[in-house]
């Protein structure tokens, strides 16, 4: 392995241990909604990777400036590469599931199909305040959040 792979690599470890280390610090919201049946997911986790049938709520906005809502999905097929799946659409920004990479698959969340406002790149919560699975039966109703703030009014 050449210095500049080696370097490359650890730069990649280096970034996943931060991310990790960041969502320790319980700075995102955790929902008690039906306990048993609500995670928060994190992006390490690659939730979309694979269709599962799972529903998820996303926590988002389209703009640094915009009220927060919440909105829900099934996660019920395959996002092709280069052709991303609209989700939800707010002062004509899209949120989006998309698929750049080549190999390994890397599904992520994206606003308006970009490479820029990424989930996994959304360090300072911009864009996404949080992600959310249903883990029970059948289709579940959407909570309420405060739109300020993006936190889940229990």
């Amino acid at each position: 392995m050449s210095l500049k792979e080696l370097c490359w690599k650890e730069l990649k470890i280096k970034l996943i241990v931060d991310n990790v280390e960041r969502y320790k610090e319980n700075r995102y919201p955790r929902v008690k909604l039906n306990e048993n049946y609500w995670k928060q997911v994190i992006t390490q986790e690659k939730p979309f990777n694979k269709v599962d049938n799972k529903y998820y709520f996303v926590v988002r906005r389209g703009d640094k400036n915009d009220d927060w809502k919440i909105i829900k999905f099934n996660n019920n097929e395959k996002i092709k590469r280069w052709h991303p799946k609209t989700l939800d659409v707010q002062n004509n920004i899209k949120l989006c599931l998309t698929n750049y990479a080549e190999i390994p698959i890397d599904i992520d969340l994206s606003i308006d199909a970009s490479t820029i406002n990424r989930w996994k790149d959304d360090i300072k919560n911009n864009y996404f305040k949080a992600v959310y699975r249903w883990d029970g039966v059948g289709e579940p109703g959407i909570p309420t959040i405060n739109k300020n703030t993006g936190e889940v009014i229990l």
